[in-house]
């Protein structure tokens, strides 16, 4: 049984979210601002819906104190159509976004695709692992490493990484990686795949001679390139 923290100072929308998933055989938990969700957050929390606007501490600086110490996935929240919000919550690592309002439907699938992931994860052995290189991932334990040094992946980063090295020397298209990796079609003007790709290039060293390791490929999506 998945345990899902809410956080969201919108009352009735939260009990409705905590009803529909309870239906859905989740353990719910609920804080109403920002400073009561960084509190209520343990080992025990699988994802958490995060709402931008709230008193006391906003989504973003709730994110931000999140990550500092916890990687759960992250499932932010957003205004209908502001775009801003959806790209700063990405950089600051979120796993996803899903503008308000949205349909249970469409919220149950996103749930389902983040734990999707994380869950497949947590049923690998905790000793397997992948190599490309100097690159070591152990996907049981959602750990990586470069040159032995350990990465501080989100687990959709680690996700990512870990398709690209099974994918390597092969051009992925941004419609591929969203639906393998985030589990949900490309839709229009979705800047969520490039946001996280961004990020995973930030967190892995360059190449010895300076080029980066993950290419962009305009129009045809991105590559995992081997160094000089």
């Amino acid at each position: 049984m998945p345990h899902i923290l809410i956080i969201d100072d919108d009352v009735e929308l939260s009990d409705l979210l905590k009803e529909v998933l309870s239906f859905e055989n989740c353990a719910v938990s609920v804080a109403y601002d920002g400073l009561s969700g960084v509190e209520a957050v343990d080992d025990s929390v699988d994802l958490i819906l995060l709402d931008v606007m709230m008193p006391k501490l906003n989504g973003f600086e709730t994110l931000k104190q999140l990550r500092e110490k916890w990687d759960v996935p992250v499932l932010m929240l957003t205004a209908k159509g502001d775009e801003i919000d959806r790209v700063v919550g990405l950089e600051l690592g979120a796993d996803d976004y899903l503008p308000k309002p949205f349909s249970e439907r469409e919220l149950l699938a996103r749930i389902r695709a983040i734990l999707r992931r994380t869950q497949v994860s947590k049923g690998q052995p905790q000793n397997d692992f992948v190599t490309y290189r100097d690159i070591k991932l152990y996907p049981g334990r959602l750990e990586a490493y470069c040159n032995g040094d350990l990465l501080d992946l989100t687990s959709t980063e680690f996700a990512l990484l870990h398709y690209f090295l099974l994918h390597p020397g092969t051009v992925l298209t941004k419609e591929d990686l969203s639906l393998d990796v985030l589990g949900k079609r490309l839709a229009a003007f979705d800047r969520a795949i490039d946001m996280h790709v961004s990020n995973l290039r930030k967190k892995l060293p360059d190449w010895p001679n300076g080029k980066p390791r993950i290419k962009t490929l305009r129009g045809r999506g991105y590559l995992l390139v081997e160094g000089d």
